[in-house]
């Protein structure tokens, strides 16, 4: 399998300042969430775009600072995908190629939001549950991703 970055755009950068009075003691968890979704050009099974999206979003449950939407799209040239499991990996690659881009994505948007930046977490391993399994198979067996 032979994987082409060809480029990042941002699909969707949304930020608002909610009003929450918080006290000293209270715990802030923001809790983001993560999708993200694979498209592929129809004519051109070899051009692959991989949205990846964080969201913040403030209930009356869990009052949050500020509400917060991020997606990225990275484009990528696949060639020489034999089946599923290629894929997949495929997948997991692409999303550890566009994940530092949103990481960074949304520290330049709060910072410029004139709040403390929020930075996401560096992440190793796998951010979705449907690609623990392969992920681990590739770190455990040797054969890396990348």
């Amino acid at each position: 399998m032979k994987i082409d970055f060809k480029g990042i755009t941002a699909e969707e950068l949304n930020f608002k300042i909610n009003r929450v009075k918080l006290n000293a003691t209270d715990k802030l968890e923001l809790k983001p969430q993560f999708s993200r979704q694979v498209r592929k050009v129809n004519g051109n099974d070899k051009l692959n775009f991989v949205a990846l999206s964080v969201k913040v979003e403030s209930t009356e449950e869990e009052p949050k600072p500020f509400d917060i939407l991020a997606t990225l799209v990275g484009v990528f040239e696949v060639e020489d995908i034999k089946d599923t499991t290629e894929e997949r990996a495929f997948v997991i690659e692409a999303t550890k190629i566009v994940y530092p881009y949103l990481r960074a994505a949304v520290t330049n948007l709060t910072a410029t939001a004139f709040i403390a930046p929020l930075n996401l977490p560096v992440i190793s391993g796998p951010i979705f549950p449907e690609d623990k399994e392969l992920y681990a198979f590739a770190v455990d067996g040797g054969n890396k991703l990348n």
